[in-house]
């Protein structure tokens, strides 16, 4: 595979992930999600600060982009017979733009939604897995860091049970479920000295 075509893919994909829906759409608002509450371009401080109603089109941008790094991905590797593991780079190299965006401050989200998605697209095994563990954790606890940090987990798990005779994708699996329980280190420390806040993904505001 000629190399120009493994850097058009990173380099894509990376600057895909760039465009953060959290902040892009608090700049349609004219204001900075990373200026309130926790600081962080994600889903669940979005909601916090500026209502359910209005995450629809962050949602819409995180997995739209998702979807189509693994879709550039997947159609530039086919070729050359390495289609699922085009879309598992392009699903890497999305996720370390959207949660270290160099056109943003490199200062990003966590990557929870837009890892859902790129799983879906690799292997829908793995999507439906990280959802039961998602929603069981979050709807039992109504910690949403809980679950992200557990369904990242899952994700890992998922690659290692489904594709640990492919060495690129299950690194690129390995590699994104690690990235995104760093990204919630914070939240883990905080969950077990019980400081964590409860969200409301439904609506507007925390739970104590």
């Amino acid at each position: 595979m000629p190399i120009s075509t493994i850097l058009v893919t990173i380099l894509s994909c990376y600057f895909l992930g760039n465009h953060n829906g959290a902040i892009c759409v608090s700049h349609m608002l004219h204001d900075d999600v990373r200026e309130h509450g926790s600081g962080n371009a994600g889903l669940t401080n979005f909601i916090r600060n500026y209502g359910a109603n209005r995450s629809i089109l962050v949602i819409l941008i995180d997995v739209l982009k998702a979807v189509l790094a693994c879709w550039l991905g997947r159609a530039l590797f086919t070729p050359y017979g390495y289609g699922l593991e085009g879309a598992a780079v392009g699903g890497l190299c999305l996720m370390l733009g959207h949660d270290f965006p160099a056109l943003m401050g490199f200062r990003g989200g966590k990557g929870i939604l837009s890892g859902w998605f790129i799983a879906w697209m690799v292997d829908w095994r793995v999507g439906a897995l990280i959802a039961v563990v998602f929603f069981s954790a979050y709807l039992a606890t109504q910690y949403v860091s809980l679950g992200s940090v557990l369904a990242a987990a899952a994700f890992g798990v998922g690659f290692a049970i489904w594709h640990l005779h492919n060495p690129v994708v299950l690194g690129c699996g390995l590699a994104m479920s690690l990235l995104t329980i760093f990204q919630h280190r914070g939240n883990i420390v905080r969950l077990v000295k019980g400081q964590e806040r409860k969200t409301n993904l439904l609506g507007k505001g925390n739970k104590k």
